[in-house]
């Protein structure tokens, strides 16, 4: 069971809204979703929390690149919309369509010979089993990166609190 709410910035504080990713299949469509929900182009976070397993947040702040943070990659990875999130975050397509076509003659990719990759788990296609993304999103809404990282459980209501706005965001849960 999912859980998702946008957080936008007012004059005023934080107004919280419901709602539905049924429509949302890419970044960019959760993007355009939540500048929906900015007011005067300031802060918007998208949060989305699968049952204490894996939370996200998604920062837009008018129309600067999105930021993106989940807290469990793995786990995010075996549902829908973390996987969107992941995937983007670690450069991964869900079709990486036909191999053949992007062949040269030499049987590599573009004509250039493969180098090797640093990394082990990108290599094998793996994700990495903790947190991925821009930990350093809220740090200047008062949420440090380790704090950010600390949390687990009910991880969405600590970041209301931390915002001050815990009502708001309850009132849409």
């Amino acid at each position: 069971m999912y859980f998702a709410a946008m957080l936008a910035r007012t004059e005023d504080g934080w107004e919280a809204s419901d709602t539905e990713l049924d429509n949302v299949e890419t970044l960019a469509d959760l993007v355009d979703l939540a500048r929906e929900n900015s007011v005067a182009d300031d802060t918007v976070l998208a949060l989305i929390e699968q049952e204490d397993t894996w939370f996200a947040i998604v920062r837009v702040d008018g129309e600067d690149d999105p930021r993106v943070y989940v807290s469990n990659a793995a786990a995010a990875n075996r549902s829908s919309y973390g996987a969107m999130l992941v995937d983007e975050l670690t450069g991964h397509e869900e079709d990486g369509g036909d191999e053949l076509d992007t062949l040269d003659l030499d049987g590599t990719e573009d004509g250039e010979p493969e180098e090797p990759e640093e990394d082990a788990d990108a290599a094998a296609g793996r994700v990495p089993d903790g947190p991925l993304g821009d930990t350093a999103l809220l740090v200047d809404l008062d949420v440090s990166e380790k704090e950010l990282l600390a949390l687990k459980r009910d991880a969405l209501n600590a970041i209301a609190d931390a915002l001050g706005c815990t009502e708001v965001l309850e009132a849409v849960r």
